[in-house]
């Protein structure tokens, strides 16, 4: 993960381009720093098995974010995805694995995955369950996920 400090240029141009509210109750403020910071949780050009991504289908763009959550010990369908797509743990952990090499990988609360790209693979909770933040970046025509036998 890398973190960075944002200057005050880039708040001032924040402040006059997006209207907001301010809350200044002090349990809202508690639960911040005194600086902007971001924080680059995913930066990749493969996939979490290795396997390099190729290109963004073409077609006009559409980006989906979605929320799953899935119950402790469930065992999703097996599936594939056929765009680039990324996945943040909100909370709990799964295990993806993938169907032609029985590959496994843990992701836990607080790591993000760059998923597989036309790969069967499914996913499986622990005792947590796990809700995940899932960002699609495919086009209009094509679904975010398609079964597989």
């Amino acid at each position: 993960m890398t973190k960075k400090n944002l200057s005050g240029v880039a708040l001032l141009v924040l402040a006059s381009s997006v209207p907001f509210s301010c809350d200044n109750s002090s349990s809202e403020k508690s639960k911040y720093s005194d600086k902007i910071e971001s924080t680059t949780l995913l930066k990749a050009t493969k996939s979490w098995d290795g396997i390099l991504y190729d290109s963004y289908p073409s077609g006009q763009p559409e980006i989906s974010v979605i929320k799953i959550s899935i119950p402790p010990h469930k065992t999703l369908d097996w599936h594939k995805h056929p765009m680039i797509e990324a996945a943040y743990i909100e909370k709990g952990e799964i295990q993806i694995e993938k169907k032609d090499d029985g590959r496994t990988h843990w992701v836990r609360q607080g790591q993000a995955l760059p998923e597989v790209v036309n790969t069967a693979h499914r996913g499986k909770t622990g005792d947590k369950g796990a809700t995940l933040i899932v960002f699609y970046s495919g086009t209009t025509d094509l679904p975010v996920s398609e079964p597989v036998q």
